[in-house]
């Protein structure tokens, strides 16, 4: 009974944050379920900083490696930063075409290929699928266990080795698997071709399928091999610097993106009421 009361509590508690969210992002500003995300990621930043300074007043953390800590993190923030503005800029040209007394086409644009353009979804699945050896190890009893702790969770010495190598090979996978679902070259060639538009210097049609593939290919090995580096961080660092860290690098992606597109949600706000009342 006790167990069905918990459940159904935290059913109704989810559906009424997404209820909340939903209303943040009708009549707010920005993604609400983003920024109740958000909201909950910083709000442990206040008991972090506190427990952080009870160990450096009894003399079990120094103020030098608190110090060096913090440029570490202030470092890896500017790396999320450029990581989820950077993109590739291919440049479109869009052939002319005269129909009936008007010319159409003609203009230069470009596809902005983002590179980090699957987000933290290969994260939450990697994750996903690490943890579960995890969650069937508390089915289990005897070697099994014992095997599971030792090489495939992070506490280990031989297991955060093992850990952190198959964390970053699925992040990489997915990352690919993600980018390829939702940027289809070969789709993107066709309806490229189709409106009259061509890459300079590229032929229009299956070249343009494979010259995009190309460079998707080479961004999307960077933004995946960074990803899996920004995941696997946080164990490093806890190794390092002796800290217990409780925060992972999704937490950084996620809090990073979402201040960044609040910051433009706000600014095209402003700019949207400022020509409005110009116009009038």
């Amino acid at each position: 009974m006790q167990t069905s009361i918990v459940i159904l509590s935290m059913v109704a508690g989810t559906a009424f944050l997404m209820w909340v969210g939903e209303l943040i992002t009708e009549k707010g500003i920005g993604n609400g379920i983003s920024l109740l995300i958000f909201i909950g990621i910083i709000s442990k930043l206040p008991s972090d900083f506190i427990s952080t300074f009870k160990l450096v007043s009894i003399g079990e953390l120094s103020v030098i490696t608190v110090l060096i800590f913090g440029l570490v993190m202030l470092a890896i923030i500017a790396f999320v930063v450029a990581l989820q503005e950077g993109e590739r800029k291919i440049p479109v040209q869009y052939a002319k075409r005269v129909v009936g007394r008007k010319m159409y086409g003609g203009q230069s644009t470009h596809i902005p290929i983002k590179v980090l353009m699957a987000g933290v979804i290969p994260v939450i699945f990697a994750s996903s699928l690490l943890a579960l050896p995890q969650t069937l190890s508390l089915f289990s009893q005897g070697g099994v266990v014992q095997w599971i702790e030792k090489y495939l969770t992070p506490a280990g010495s031989v297991g955060v080795w093992v850990y952190t190598i198959l964390n970053v090979l699925l992040i990489v996978f997915f990352t690919y698997f993600y980018t390829a679902v939702q940027f289809n070259t070969v789709e993107y060639s066709k309806n490229l071709q189709q409106n009259g538009g061509f890459i300079p210097g590229i032929r229009p049609g299956r070249p343009t399928g494979d010259y995009l593939n190309k460079v998707v290919n080479r961004i999307v090995f960077v933004g995946g091999l960074s990803l899996a580096i920004l995941a696997s961080l946080p164990i490093f660092l806890s190794k390092i610097f002796d800290m217990n860290i409780n925060f992972g690098g999704t937490a950084i992606i996620i809090v990073v993106g979402v201040a960044l597109e609040t910051v433009k949600q706000i600014e095209s706000q402003m700019l949207m009421r400022h020509y409005k009342g110009f116009l009038k």
